[in-house]
This record gives C-alpha cells, structure tokens and sequence, in this order.
C-alpha cells in the first residue's frame, strides 16, 4: 500500500478535530445530535481503496519461500468489491458495544514473468495462473465514554478482530512431496485460510460540528501471540457525516487497516502481511 497515514498521526489527527470543533458546537445542535444520543447508529458503504494481500507459504520440501504481492503479481486491486458495516448500541450514555464488519474478495488472471512457489507448489515462468482472494475481518468491541459531553465523546474500546484471509492459486504447476519427488500437474488448485483472532485497544471521539455536521475518528492498536499466530494490527479511521434528516445520514471517510501476522498452523505455515486503506462512501441511520 502507498498509504502515508500512520497509528502514530491519529493523536495529532484528534487534536485538529477537536481545534475545528471548538468554535462550532456553540451553534444549536441539530440532525447531528442524534448520532451522539440515540441508542443505535448503523451505517454501510463501499470503498474507493486499495487493498494490499503479500504472503509467503513454506512447503515441507522446499523450504522459506519467497513473499507473493498477490496485487502487484495478478492485479488483485483492479477489479474487487468491497463492503464495510459498522454498529454502535448505546446501553448506557457511556457504556457501549460497537460491532464492524468488512469483506472484500477479488481475482485476477496473469501469465507469470517469475517463478512462484506458494508451498510445495511450483509455477513457472510462463504460466497462466489465476490468483483469488477474500478478506474478511468482523470486530466487536467494548467502550467507556470517559468524556461525555452534549456536544461530543471521548470513548476507550477494547474488544477483538476476528480475520479470516482465504487465497486460492490455479494453473500449471510443479509439485515436490516430501522426500524430493517432483510431478507435473497442468492443472492445480492450491487454496489456503487464515483465520485470526487478535485484540486490539484504542480511542474513539466524536463530536457535533455544526447543526447537521458530526466528526468521528477512531485509532486502535495491538500486538499480540497466541495458538500459533503471531502479530499486530493497526486500525484507524476519520470520517464526517452530514445529517439531512434526523434519522438519516450520508458520509465520506478515510480508513487505514493494516496487519502483519507469522502464522504456523496445519492450514497455513507462513507469513502474512494484509490490509486496505482509502476512502470510505458510507450512509448511516440513527434511531
């Protein structure tokens, strides 16, 4: 990914939200006051994104193999769809559970101007191969509005993101076993899945800007090893949304994902660097 926007830029990020926050909340609040007090908020868009998928699997013969840019070797961000729902329940004006959900599946087809080895399978120079992948990443998350104000809240989260990466490779291959043997095969599939728990802690702010304008940034972060996964996640996002009715909204965001994780399990033994950061086109509702 080019992405310049980094963990560390949100604190500074948060600090010019809440400078150009200052002079408006003095403005009665309007349609935008609901998305700080009522009990649900939901919205639901599709990104102008980049989506960036490397890995490396390691085969029982040959070995640490060579890192894969499934965007860069088959083109995977050219044609993807890609969805993200978010939802906020308050339970108590400062006691929330916050649920995020994104999925984004592509695939693309390219005669190879390298040699591939995706575990024990080999593809050479020459090959046509088509290259498949799915990214799917469902958080749920516990906040505490340790700032609560009518104009705006400061909130802590802490809760987990669940990922689950399926990349699958087709076409004429070379496969070696074990003890060395090497067959051909004109025809291969080769499919792997990551599925990934890790937690993540973080801040979330929002506040009323002006009558029907509502600011919202987040940032969370977290490094972690357990049952044979090894990694961190960075996710952070700003976003405004401009409310033409009360209970209706549309808005536009930027949002930063990005994890790097060394897994060693049955399904997958390896590394994987994963993410997708761009803008956000999103509606929301609130009741």
């Amino acid at each position: 990914m080019t992405s310049r926007f980094t963990f560390s830029s949100a604190p500074v990020l948060a600090c010019c939200l809440f400078a150009v926050a200052g002079p408006a909340v003095a403005q009665s609040p309007a349609f935008a006051q609901a998305l700080l007090d009522d009990k649900f908020n939901l919205s639901l868009g599709t990104f102008i994104v980049g989506t960036d998928v490397k890995g490396e699997l390691n085969g029982t013969a040959i070995g640490t193999n060579r890192e894969i840019d499934f965007g860069k070797d088959f083109g995977l961000d050219n044609d993807a769809t890609r969805v993200r729902l978010d939802g906020l329940w308050r339970i108590t004006p400062t006691h929330h559970l916050r649920f995020m959900y994104f999925d984004t599946q592509n695939d693309g087809t390219r005669t190879l101007d390298r040699t591939i080895t995706w575990g024990d399978y080999t593809f050479n120079v020459g090959a046509n191969v088509t290259a498949e992948s799915r990214l799917r990443i469902a958080e749920l998350a516990y906040e505490y509005a340790f700032a609560k104000q009518p104009s705006y809240e400061v909130a802590a989260t802490i809760g987990i993101h669940y990922i689950d990466t399926q990349l699958r490779l087709s076409g004429s291959a070379t496969f070696t076993d074990a003890n060395g043997n090497v067959t051909t095969a004109q025809s291969t599939t080769r499919e792997n899945s990551v599925p990934a728990p890790l937690p993540v802690v973080g801040l979330r702010g929002g506040w009323v800007v002006a009558p029907q304008w509502y600011l919202d940034a987040y940032a969370q972060f977290f490094k972690a090893k357990l049952q044979g996964i090894d990694g961190t996640i960075t996710d952070a996002r700003v976003a405004a949304t401009w409310m033409f009715h009360r209970n209706f909204g549309v808005g536009l965001g930027y949002n930063y994902f990005g994890t790097d994780v060394d897994v060693e399990k049955s399904s997958f033994n390896g590394t994987l660097k994963l993410g997708y950061s761009g803008l956000q086109l999103f509606v929301t509702g609130t009741f």
